[in-house]
């Protein structure tokens, strides 16, 4: 007997299909492992859609929306990577954003809703956004080392959060999108908001006008690899005790530093003024 025969067979002289034990048998496991795995995936695509709220009539533009361009296996595919449903979602998320602004705060001109605006749909927020629904370990990436994929999935966690967003929006349309990020965007719309302006500058218009001399900032102490370092920095003003702050970079720590000093001393102009 030809071990390669199909499982069912048609060649008994009655016509009635025989079929072949040894080869059913050895189906099996494949079929269970196929049918397990297609499970597990359907598990988990469910439980994805519950966290972002949208159950997608088309799987295909979920999937799409969590793929990096890495992943791909050829680079002339870019179009199936999560990059033009992030284009497309960023300007959604901008629309809408806008239309809960506008509803939101009728007092506000069109300065500080703008304001707004940027505050909310800056990469940043996205990606907050994208880490309270744990959406960082459904990113789908190509061959990279535990730390470069841990990194990268952190640095492209804004786009995703924009491609979901395009993605609902051509799944369910612009009612499904608005109610996503209404979701997800109200709450922080109505936090107080981040300093406008730079914590560094607000400082020193303050220090001006008291008659003090320009805030000296200074490096108090350097830890981490070389690659990722931390930095503490100190600001100083004469007849104040100095403020700390620590960042990924001077600048950052120096501007973190400024806010700590600003709300110690309660200047104007460097919060929710």
């Amino acid at each position: 007997m030809n071990d390669d025969a199909p499982d069912i067979h048609a060649a008994s002289s009655t016509g009635e299909a025989s079929l072949q034990p040894d080869g059913g048998r050895e189906a099996a496991p494949g079929k269970k492992k196929r049918t397990r795995v297609k499970a597990k995936a359907a598990a988990a695509a469910a439980a994805l859609e519950e966290r972002i709220g949208h159950k997608f009539a088309d799987p295909a533009l979920l999937t799409t929306a969590f793929t990096h361009v890495s992943a791909l296996k050829s680079a002339r595919k870019r179009g199936d990577s999560y990059q033009r449903l992030e284009f497309l979602g960023d300007h959604v998320l901008g629309l809408i954003v806008s239309d809960m602004l506008y509803r939101s705060f009728p007092s506000a001109d069109e300065g500080e809703l703008s304001k707004r605006l940027a505050d909310l749909v800056r990469k940043e927020s996205c990606a907050d956004v994208a880490k309270s629904l744990g959406l960082v370990d459904d990113i789908k990436l190509g061959a990279v080392g535990a730390g470069a994929g841990a990194r990268l999935r952190k640095s492209v966690l804004g786009d995703i959060c924009e491609a979901v967003i395009g993605a609902v929006f051509l799944d369910g349309g612009y009612q499904a999108a608005a109610q996503f990020v209404e979701h997800n965007w109200t709450e922080r719309m109505h936090k107080p908001r981040r300093p406008l302006r730079d914590p560094k500058t607000v400082l020193q218009e303050w220090a001006q006008g008291k008659g003090l001399p320009t805030p000296v900032y200074r490096e108090v102490e350097r830890t981490g690899p070389h690659h990722d370092p931390q930095f503490r920095v100190a600001v100083e003003l004469p007849g104040l005790a100095p403020a700390e702050g620590v960042g990924g970079s001077k600048r950052a720590a120096e501007k973190v530093a400024a806010s700590v000093m600003i709300e110690r001393e309660g200047v104007g102009g460097g919060g929710n003024d």
